[in-house]
């Protein structure tokens, strides 16, 4: 389990994390590599445990994110609906493995696509999921061009 004040990320994708927020990579840190890999891996529906973890990083530098400080709570109570306290305070611990195994899964689908394509063209890669989670519809049917109508946004 996560310490109170860090999250965990899996030692077996350290040159993946290391690569999406290199000078040439999509990302400008490690948290929000992670953070998108957690987002990816709950939209597509894996959920993978580690035991081999790396460096824990500090659940403060996703306060200085966007959305940051909200994604480990929202990740968390979509994916354990029936019971609203998953948001109290004194399961942050559960709520942060949730963020971690999602953000396992996340990296793995991205190594995936890394080994499908034959690309190591990280932002490509990167780019092609977002537009894929913007057009096509999710694992449960749900998709977002509703919204992008509605926004008028034509991509």
């Amino acid at each position: 389990m996560a310490a109170e004040d860090r999250f965990r990320r899996p030692a077996d994708h350290e040159q993946l994390i290391n690569d999406l927020q290199a000078k040439d990579g999509p990302f400008r840190a490690m948290v929000d590599a992670l953070m998108f890999a957690a987002a990816l891996g709950r939209r597509k529906g894996k959920r993978e445990p580690f035991k081999n973890p790396g460096e824990p990083i500090r659940l403060a530098l996703m306060d200085g994110r966007q959305y940051g400080d909200v994604l480990i709570d929202m990740i968390a109570a979509v994916e354990v609906k029936d019971d609203p306290k998953i948001l109290a305070d004194d399961r942050l611990a559960e709520r942060v493995r949730i963020f971690e195994e999602y953000a396992n899964g996340g990296l793995n689908y991205i190594q995936g696509e890394i080994n499908a394509s034959g690309s190591r063209d990280l932002v490509t890669i990167v780019s092609n999921l977002v537009m894929d989670a913007l057009t096509a519809p999710d694992e449960q049917g749900n998709d977002a061009t509703e919204l992008m109508q509605a926004a008028e946004l034509n991509w």
